[in-house]
């Protein structure tokens, strides 16, 4: 069998494969083809971090009960060697890790299926109202300074409502002196709680997870929630919004803390969370699912990973784009493939802002490159040395950013900065030996193929396929081998070529 012939029967075998993968999990699962008008499922994970001692472990965990606004379903845990159950102390449900005997660094995972239940995130009446709060005990500056907080919230105030905002708004802005007395003893929210409680107001402090696509390693919020007319109200103490976000997830309410551990030490909380096209009955089919497929699915990833393998899932698009821009079309770039970093850059964030970082710290690192060249410097130190101002001018924009009001800091801090300086040491010679018109074709090439490759990954057809059918890659495999054949003229060069044309007829 001829070269040529091996190589389209790879070809044909890989598209072949990837296809056939797809319909089978499509089949099997019941993952939609395309994203479509659907239920957003969110998958919301904690991870818990801690060191045991050596002796047996107990690790209690807060799990969201009923939380208004959501359906919680499909539990799930991760933990090696643990037993696990969820229990229901005090009227409060909490999931606990047990095992024998444990030494050392221990990670533990939970992660449940959070779907909106159409609701206006009201909470549901509660049978039983809480016992009339019992009055803190202040130290004697700090009683004094509750006192004048106080009295000056229930004279701006005639509802519980009210009396609420004003004591939020009382830590809020410009405090006074007995605000930052409090807050040198108890956060935000706790100083408003042990406040209404001192007013004879049921209070409790919770913890709302704001629900945010790809989000890692995310903090919760603590709310403050008082009683009234049958139903717990939450507050915001930063920002003194009253009730709960759209996006807003109670996780924890009331009852003792977070998490308790017996056994160990050092506790730590970390959730993440990603949302998800497919239909809960369709995710929840995939997962509980004992097939290979469910093996060697992304979603069986912690939801942390789950969020990486997104973008790193989308690289191979960029790369398509690439290939096709540059064989078939001939547009000329600074680097091979760095165009697709740059894409992917633009994916998180946005792209007029990045577009704009992108060419300021290119220009003006073109600047300071043309000052270094009449150093004589090695090309390692001189590379060096542009990381390192490239590193300072994007601290320099995000400042400037923040000043004038962008949210720049996060925007810069994705661009992949070795690329960069590179990029910035490779237009600098290319400068200096080819002048500045190359500078402005290979540059103005790179920045159209990323635009390019951007709007291809951002597409959310692309995004659902490349995640929930990661085998369609072979495909783009395939693709790109096909393009990697092409040997005639590119659309570039057919102008350059219409002389002779021309003047055949």
């Amino acid at each position: 069998m001829s070269a040529q012939r091996v190589f389209f029967f790879l070809v044909g075998l890989l598209v072949l494969i990837g296809l056939a993968t797809a319909a089978w999990r499509h089949i099997d699962t019941g993952v939609p083809i395309l994203p479509g008008a659907q239920k957003p499922v969110w998958l919301v994970e904690a991870r818990i971090d801690f060191v045991a001692d050596g002796d047996s472990v107990l690790a209690s965990f807060n799990v969201p009960d009923n939380p208004p606004g959501y359906e919680v379903s499909l539990e799930h845990t991760a933990s090696p060697g643990y037993g696990f159950a969820t229990v229901r102390e005090g009227g409060v449900l909490r999931g606990e890790w047990t095992i024998q005997e444990a030494e050392g660094d221990q990670t533990l995972y939970y992660k449940v299926h959070v779907t909106p239940d159409g609701t206006d995130h009201r909470d549901a009446p509660v049978e039983q109202p809480p016992d009339p709060p019992s009055a803190p005990t202040w130290s004697g500056a700090e009683e004094t300074a509750a006192e004048q907080i106080l009295e000056r919230a229930r004279q701006a105030s005639s509802t519980q409502q009210s009396l609420t905002r004003q004591l939020i708004e009382a830590f809020r802005g410009d405090r006074d002196d007995n605000a930052d007395l409090l807050l040198d003893s108890y956060n935000r929210a706790e100083a408003i709680e042990r406040l209404l409680h001192d007013a004879g107001v049921p209070a409790r402090t919770s913890l709302g997870l704001e629900l945010e696509d790809g989000r890692r390693n995310q903090t919760p919020v603590q709310l403050v929630e008082i009683f009234i007319d049958d139903h717990w109200l939450p507050y915001n103490p930063e920002t003194g919004h009253q009730g709960l976000e759209d996006n807003m997830l109670l996780w924890y309410r009331g009852g003792a803390s977070l998490i308790d551990l017996f056994g160990g030490y050092n506790a730590r909380v970390a959730f993440s969370m990603n949302q998800q096209n497919v239909p809960a009955e369709q995710l929840a089919q995939m997962e509980e699912s004992a097939g290979l497929l469910s093996v060697l699915s992304v979603h069986q990833l912690p939801i942390e990973q789950q969020t990486a393998f997104k973008l790193l899932l989308l690289l191979p698009l960029g790369a398509l784009v690439t290939v096709f821009l540059r064989i078939l079309v001939g547009i000329r770039t600074s680097g091979t493939f760095m165009p697709v970093l740059i894409a992917l850059a633009f994916l998180q964030t946005e792209l007029a802002s990045g577009l704009v970082s992108f060419v300021s710290i290119v220009a003006l690192g073109l600047l300071l490159r043309s000052y270094l060249s009449r150093l004589n410097l090695l090309l390692v130190a001189r590379i060096a040395t542009v990381i390192v101002i490239v590193v300072f001018m994007i601290g320099l924009l995000s400042l400037v950013g923040y000043q004038l009001g962008f949210a720049t800091g996060m925007t810069l801090a994705f661009f992949p900065i070795i690329i960069i300086a590179w990029t910035i040491e490779r237009m600098s010679i290319l400068w200096e030996e080819e002048g500045p018109r190359e500078v402005l074709v290979q540059g103005g090439g790179s920045l159209i193929v990323a635009l390019a490759a951007y709007l291809v990954m951002s597409r959310p057809l692309a995004e659902h396929l490349t995640f929930n059918f990661p085998e369609l890659n072979l495909v783009v495999v395939a693709l790109i081998m096909l393009m990697g054949q092409y040997t005639g003229y590119r659309l570039t060069e057919l102008r350059r070529f219409s002389a002779f044309q021309e003047a055949s007829r």
